[in-house]
């Protein structure tokens, strides 16, 4: 068994920073990937930002230089530095990890965390 663990949403004003957090605890061999989705309401679930074991990041268009997404292997942690954030960044977000774990290859997602954007 895998648990993911978010920390760090709330509310910001446009134009201030939130810093993400997800902890990964658990039966894990070896992790491939993590990252960080967003779902706002009524829309389907996207894919903000990503990276692979050997540092490899990927970001969706809308939040490039903005948001930066790393990682502490060590403790099997992936963070999302959100600054210059916009009402348009308000969604619940999701931390996502592929893992090679006690049950095989798996895809764990977290439990969400708000993020609202607002004056």
């Amino acid at each position: 068994q895998v648990q993911l663990v978010e920390s760090g949403g709330g509310l910001v004003q446009p134009g201030g920073s939130l810093r993400l957090s997800c902890a990964a605890s658990g039966s894990i061999f070896t992790i491939y990937a993590m990252g960080w989705y967003r779902q706002a309401p009524g829309k389907q679930r996207d894919m903000v930002a990503t990276i692979t074991s050997g540092d490899s990041t990927n970001y969706a268009d809308s939040v490039k230089g903005r948001f930066t997404i790393s990682r502490d292997g060590a403790k099997n942690t992936v963070y999302l530095q959100m600054n210059s954030l916009k009402p348009e960044d308000t969604a619940v977000y999701y931390c996502n990890v592929q893992l090679l774990g006690g049950l095989g290859y798996a895809n764990w997602w977290g439990q969400g965390t708000q993020v609202t954007v607002s004056s």
